[in-house]
C-alpha cells in the first residue's frame, strides 16, 4: 500500500497560484510552518470563515485537543511530522481531515501560538523568501488565496488514501 500522497499541481489554480505552491514547497520544514503562522497572522480571519458550514473542527480532537496538552517541542515535532507527510499518528489524524478542516487546524494553532501552542523562537529571522511569498499572497484576489491555502494544506498530512488520476491529467476517461 502507498502512502503519504505527493501533491500534485491543481488544474483549478492559476498558474501565479501554481507558482506560489510551488515556491512554498520548496521552503525548508521550518521556514513553512512560519510561513503559515505569518499567513494567518496577517489573513486568518479571513480566511478561515471562507468555508463556515463546511469546517467541522470537532471532527479533530487530537489535533485540537490532545495537541495542546504535548510540550512545546513536541507540539513543533507535530507540526514539522505534519509537513513533512510523515507517518505519525497526528500527521494520519491530520491526512484524514478535509481541507477545510486542515485550514481549521492551522487557524487554530495560529490563534494559540505563544500561549498554548509553540511560538516561534525570538531570534526566528524570516528568510528572503517568506517575505517574497507574503508579498506575492497579499497582491492576490481573495479566491485565489483560499484556493492556494487549500492546495498547500492538502499537501500536507500522512494519507494511504490513494488519489485517482484525474481526467484533466490524462485525458482518458476511464472504461466501464
Amino acid at each position: 500500500m502507498q502512502g503519504s500522497h505527493s501533491p500534485r499541481a491543481s488544474h483549478v489554480l492559476s498558474s501565479d497560484s501554481q507558482e506560489f505552491v510551488k515556491n512554498f514547497q520548496a521552503l525548508n520544514t521550518d521556514d513553512k510552518l512560519a510561513l503559515l503562522y505569518y499567513i494567518y497572522e496577517q489573513m486568518g480571519d479571513s480566511i478561515t470563515p471562507a468555508a463556515p458550514q463546511a469546517a467541522q473542527p470537532e471532527i479533530a480532537p487530537i489535533l485540537l485537543g490532545d495537541f495542546y496538552e504535548l510540550s512545546d517541542d513536541e507540539q513543533l515535532n507535530v507540526m514539522r511530522a505534519i509537513v513533512n507527510r510523515e507517518p505519525t499518528e497526528y500527521s494520519r489524524a491530520y491526512g484524514a481531515l478535509s481541507a477545510n478542516n486542515q485550514l481549521v487546524v492551522w487557524y487554530a494553532w495560529a490563534q494559540g501560538m505563544g500561549d498554548t501552542v509553540v511560538d516561534i523562537p525570538d531570534n526566528y529571522q524570516a528568510s528572503e523568501g517568506i517575505n517574497n511569498i507574503l508579498q506575492q499572497i497579499e497582491g492576490m484576489e481573495f479566491q485565489d488565496q483560499i484556493s492556494i491555502f487549500r492546495q498547500i494544506a492538502e499537501g500536507m498530512g500522512y494519507t494511504e488514501v490513494i488519489q485517482k488520476t484525474t481526467l484533466a491529467e490524462t485525458g482518458v476517461t476511464p472504461s466501464l
